[in-house]
C-alpha cells in the first residue's frame, strides 16, 4: 500500500484559460506542492511552468489581446490576493497591485485587453470598492470607479467596454446585480426584489443588451434566465425548438452556472444532478432563445470553469470524478467532441485502484431523506468488520460532490469506508432544503449525522463501534456538535479549522465576511442566545471520543482562537485531545509538506482509535 505522501503527490490540473491565439492553454497544477501557472500548446504535450512562487497561485487569466496573463496569489493562506502581470513571451512577472494587506478579487480584462477590473477592500476592510487599472499600471495608479457598501464582486465587462456587471451579496442566498457605468460611476439596479433570491453566474449577452444568469426567483431551484436591459424584465431562457430534447425543463435540479461568448453568441451551462454535472452547449438564436448543440462526450463527473477560445469554436473546462484526478479538457463547441489536454500524475498509483462511491439516501429523524456518497474499501468482506469515517463538508451552503479526493482515496486504501452526507442545509437540492438548518434549526443538521450513523450501523459491512466523524470549517463545527450532542455514537473526531463558538467566531472573523455569515447563522444582536446554545464549546464535557484539532495560524475566516479554546476546554475535562497548528497556513492546508504532516497525523490518530 502507498503511504499518505504518495497520495498527496497525486496532482490536479484545473482552472484553465484559453490564450488570445486560441491554441494555447494556461492552467493551475500543483506539481511543486502548491498550485502554479503552467501553459500547454498541444493535448497531452509537455507543459511549461510559468510561475515559481512559494505560495499558491489562486487564478490566472489570459489577456484577450496579448500574450500576457493576470495571476493572483496570496501568502501563507491569508486570502489577501496580490495580482501579477505575467509576460508569456519573456517570462517577466510584475506585481501590479502592491497592496499586500488588502484583499483583491479579479473582475476580468476589458474587451481590448488594455485594462482590467477588480474589487478591493483597500479603503475600508469591511467593504469592497470597484477599481479599473491599465494593464501596464501599478499600485495606486488603479482608479476607483465606485465605492462599495458591502460584499461586491465584478462579473465582467460589457462588450463595448463601457460598463461593468456587479454582484452585491447580502448572503449566500441573496444577491443583487448592477450595471456600473465606468466613466460616470453611476449604477443601475437590475434585480429589485423582496426576500432572499439568488442571482448568480451573471454574464453579458451580445451587444450588451441582455444579461444572462441563473436565479431562483419564483422557483425552488436555479434556472437559466435573462434580464432585458431595455425593459428590466427577467424571463426564462427557452429552447428554440420545443420539439427537441429540452434540458431546460424544470426537473427539480439546479442550473448552477452559465458562461457566454458574446461574439459567437454561444454559451455553456451546467445542471447539478445529484452532485454530477450535466454540461449543455447552445447558441443564442434570439434573445432568450437557444438552439442546442450535442452534449460534450465527457464521463460522469463534476465539471466547470469554462473558458471560451477567441472565436467561440471551442472551450476549456476542468473535469474530475471520484476515481480520477482533475484534468483540463478542450471541447469543440458545435460537435461536443472532448479532448483531454492535461495528464495530471497519479504519483504512480494505479488509476484502477481508485474507488467510486455509491449514491445512497437514508431517512433522518423527521422522515426527510438525506443523500450521501458511500465508498467501501477493497478489503471489505461484508461481515461487519469495516470502520467508517463520516466526512462532513463545509459551507454550510455547499455540497459534497463526486470529485476526486486524495485523502479519501488514501483512507479507502487503508481499509476505511468513507461516508459523505449532504445533510439539510446543503446546496444542490433546492433552496427549501438549504434553508432547513437556518439559525434555530441548526441542530437538525447535526441530527442528520446521527441518522447517518444509525444507517451505517445497520449496514452489513460496517463495524458500529468504529465510526469516526471528521470535517473542515463548518464541517469542523458539525464534527464538534456531533461529538457533544451524540457522544455515544463516535469512536473518534477530527476537527479541521472548525467553529467552536459561534459568538466568538462572528466577533473575530474578517470584517468583510460578518454580514454574510450572520445571514446564515444568526446575528449577534438578535440571535445571541441561539448562537450560544448551539456552540459546542459549552458542552465539551459531554464528549467521550478522542479528539484531534487542526488549524492554520493565519486563518482569516475561522480564527485560530477557536481551535485553542476547544483544545483548552477539552484538556480541562481530561479528554484525550491532540492539537496541530501550522504557522504558515490559513483556512486549510495548501503547502505539500504541511498536508503530509497533517494527514499523516490524522491517519495515525484514526488508526490508534479505530484500528483499520
Amino acid at each position: 500500500m502507498f503511504d499518505i505522501e504518495r497520495y498527496l503527490n497525486v496532482r490536479n490540473a484545473h482552472d484553465a484559460s484559453v490564450g488570445p491565439d486560441g491554441d494555447r492553454l494556461s492552467f493551475l497544477m500543483d506539481t511543486t506542492g502548491v498550485p502554479q501557472v503552467w501553459t500547454l500548446e498541444d493535448p497531452g504535450g509537455w507543459p511549461e511552468q510559468r510561475t515559481f512562487f512559494d505560495d499558491r497561485v489562486t487564478f490566472a487569466s489570459w489577456s484577450p489581446a496579448r500574450p500576457e496573463l493576470i495571476v493572483g496569489r496570496d501568502r501563507g493562506g491569508d486570502e489577501r490576493e496580490t495580482f501579477y502581470r505575467l509576460d508569456a513571451t519573456d517570462g517577466t512577472i510584475t506585481d501590479v497591485t502592491r497592496h499586500p494587506d488588502a484583499k483583491h478579487w479579479f473582475g476580468g480584462w476589458g474587451p481590448d485587453g488594455d485594462r482590467f477590473a477588480f474589487v478591493s477592500n483597500r479603503r475600508d476592510e469591511a467593504v469592497f470598492d470597484v477599481y479599473v487599472q491599465d494593464r501596464d499600471a501599478v499600485g495606486d495608479d488603479a482608479v476607483r470607479v465606485a465605492e462599495g457598501d458591502g460584499w461586491l464582486s465584478v462579473g465582467g465587462w460589457s462588450p463595448d467596454g463601457d460598463r461593468l456587471l456587479l454582484t452585491r451579496s447580502h448572503s449566500s442566498f441573496d444577491q443583487d446585480l448592477y450595471a456600473l457605468d465606468v466613466d460616470s460611476g453611476t449604477r443601475r439596479h437590475l434585480t429589485p426584489h423582496e426576500g432572499d433570491v439568488r442571482h448568480l453566474s451573471a454574464d453579458w449577452g451580445p451587444d450588451g443588451e441582455n444579461v444572462y444568469l441563473v436565479t431562483d426567483r419564483d422557483t425552488d431551484t436555479l434556472s437559466l434566465s435573462r434580464i432585458d436591459l431595455a425593459t428590466g424584465d427577467l424571463s426564462a431562457v427557452e429552447a428554440a425548438d420545443p420539439g427537441s430534447e429540452d434540458p431546460l425543463a424544470d426537473d427539480g435540479w439546479n442550473v448552477d452556472g452559465v458562461t457566454l461568448d458574446p461574439d459567437s453568441r454561444r454559451l455553456v451551462y451546467s445542471r447539478n444532478v445529484d452532485g454530477y454535472t450535466h454540461i449543455r452547449v447552445a447558441e443564442l438564436v434570439a434573445p432568450g432563445r437557444i438552439d442546442h448543440f450535442p452534449a460534450p462526450n465527457l464521463p460522469p463527473s463534476v465539471a466547470g470553469g469554462v473558458s471560451f477560445g477567441p472565436d467561440g469554436d471551442h472551450f476549456a473546462l476542468t473535469v474530475t470524478r471520484s476515481d480520477d484526478t482533475a484534468n483540463v479538457y478542450l471541447v469543440e463547441t458545435t460537435t461536443g467532441e472532448a479532448t483531454r489536454w492535461t495528464r495530471a500524475s497519479t504519483a504512480g498509483i494505479p488509476r484502477d485502484s481508485f474507488v467510486a462511491p455509491e449514491l445512497v439516501r437514508y431517512p433522518s429523524f423527521d422522515g426527510l431523506d438525506i443523500p450521501a456518497f458511500f465508498s467501501l474499501p477493497a478489503t471489505d468482506t461484508g461481515h461487519g468488520e469495516t470502520p467508517v469515517v463520516v466526512d462532513v463538508h463545509g459551507g454550510p451552503e455547499s455540497q459534497r460532490r463526486p470529485s476526486f479526493g486524495r485523502v479519501k482515496q488514501y483512507l479507502l486504501a487503508r481499509g476505511y469506508a468513507v461516508f459523505e452526507p449532504n445533510v439539510r442545509g446543503s446546496t444542490g437540492y433546492g433552496k427549501t432544503y438549504t434553508h432547513l438548518d437556518d439559525v434555530e434549526n441548526r441542530m437538525d443538521a447535526v441530527a442528520d449525522l446521527k441518522a447517518g450513523a444509525d444507517w451505517l450501523c445497520d449496514h452489513p459491512a460496517v463495524d458500529p463501534d468504529r465510526i469516526a466523524v471528521m470535517g473542515a470549517s463548518y464541517g469542523g463545527f458539525m464534527t464538534l456538535a456531533a461529538l457533544t450532542a451524540y457522544p455515544d455514537v463516535w469512536a473518534a473526531g477530527v476537527d479541521i479549522v472548525g467553529i467552536a463558538n459561534f459568538v466568538t467566531f462572528l466577533e473575530n472573523t474578517g470584517d468583510w465576511r460578518r454580514e454574510l455569515r450572520e445571514a446564515e447563522y444568526g446575528s449577534l444582536d438578535d440571535d445571541r442566545d441561539v448562537l450560544e446554545s448551539i456552540s459546542p464549546i459549552h458542552d465539551v464535557a459531554a464528549i467521550e471520543a478522542p479528539l484531534f484539532v487542526l488549524h492554520g495560524e493565519n486563518d482569516p475566516r475561522v480564527p485560530v482562537s477557536e481551535a485553542r479554546r476547544i483544545v483548552a476546554e477539552a484538556r480541562d475535562t481530561g479528554l484525550p485531545v491532540r492539537e496541530l497548528v501550522f504557522d504558515d497556513e490559513g483556512h486549510g492546508f495548501t503547502k505539500l509538506e504541511n498536508r503530509i504532516e497533517a494527514y499523516s497525523a490524522i491517519a495515525e490518530f484514526l488508526d490508534t482509535h479505530l484500528g483499520a
